[in-house]
């Protein structure tokens, strides 16, 4: 069993570090709030002060924040990462950030006789729940083949896509997919309902459909209720479709369907709808529509 840190106990993170423990793993967290890794204490996590102290303690150290600028406070700095890296320990990232950051991160873990992979997951958190999460390694092959026992723990498929920086792109390139698919979804919920079809009718017979991937399985009821607590709000979704797209400039890469559903998620900030899943798109075309105004409301 391996002395693992966390830092960053959020939604998806805290649900990750719950499940090495319930593997036998000894974890150590951070998180910049306290409170919210308190249920997590009360399992036997070990609280560290900063994240420098979870590397100190510990040999293999995760991360899972909002952003690259999440992820530059959580490592920069006399209380950050690196500070607390030394020669042999491996840094596992699982932010989705900007790929370049990501590669610049590396470097300095390096710099510091430590080892760094960039290992994003893709799911959400009934499939982290269920131990059916994918995730994508960036880094030396050597490194990830050290990594890979820990990693098994939260997935049966682990690939290693390359060099540092390439599994945060391949996340980005996944994530994108996302929001035009939910946005798909809406239109064909809407068009049905529209039509006279009964709403929950439409959605069980589209999720049952050819056009049922894993995330309209899980996501498509959505359109019925929402979570007490967003899975991966708008603010999230958008951060990694500006990514997207800012990659696709870069690369001479046409995204129009990732161009269009990323106005939409700016609407959806204008209703102040922001908070919710990203599968409130279905509400903005709701409105757009002249229907579900009472939904809207609440």
């Amino acid at each position: 069993m391996a002395n693992l840190g966390f830092v960053g106990l959020g939604v998806m993170g805290g649900r990750m570090a719950k499940r090495f423990m319930d593997h036998g793993h000894a974890v150590t967290g951070y998180n910049r709030t306290k409170s919210k890794a308190e249920w997590l204490i009360e399992k036997g996590m070990q609280w560290a002060n900063s994240p420098r102290e979870v590397a100190e303690t510990t040999d293999i150290i995760f991360s899972m924040v909002t952003n690259t600028r999440a992820v530059q406070a959580i490592t920069q700095g006399p209380d950050g990462i690196l500070a607390g890296l030394s020669a042999g320990k491996l840094y596992i990232d699982m932010t989705t950030m900007s790929p370049e950051y990501s590669r610049t991160l590396a470097a300095q873990v390096a710099e510091r006789g430590a080892q760094m992979l960039d290992c994003p997951v893709s799911g959400s958190v009934v499939t982290l729940e269920e131990g059916k999460l994918t995730a994508m390694v960036g880094g030396e092959k050597e490194t990830f083949e050290r990594a890979l026992p820990v990693l098994k723990d939260i997935g049966p498929k682990i690939t290693h896509v390359g060099r540092n920086g390439l599994a945060v792109a391949m996340k980005v390139a996944t994530n994108l997919s996302l929001a035009v698919q939910m946005l798909a979804f809406s239109e064909g919920v809407l068009l049905a309902e529209k039509s006279g079809i009964d709403r929950a009718t439409a959605v069980d017979v589209l999720t049952h459909s050819v056009i049922a991937s894993p995330m309209v399985g899980y996501r498509g009821p959505f359109v019925l209720g929402h979570p007490d607590e967003a899975w991966f709000d708008c603010n999230m979704m958008q951060k990694d479709m500006m990514l997207a797209l800012e990659m696709g400039r870069e690369l001479e890469v046409p995204l129009p369907t990732a161009a269009v559903t990323n106005e939409y998620l700016t609407a959806a900030r204008g209703m102040g709808l922001d908070h919710y899943d990203f599968a409130i798109l279905f509400d903005v075309l709701a409105r757009m529509a002249g229907i579900d105004e009472e939904r809207l409301r609440r």
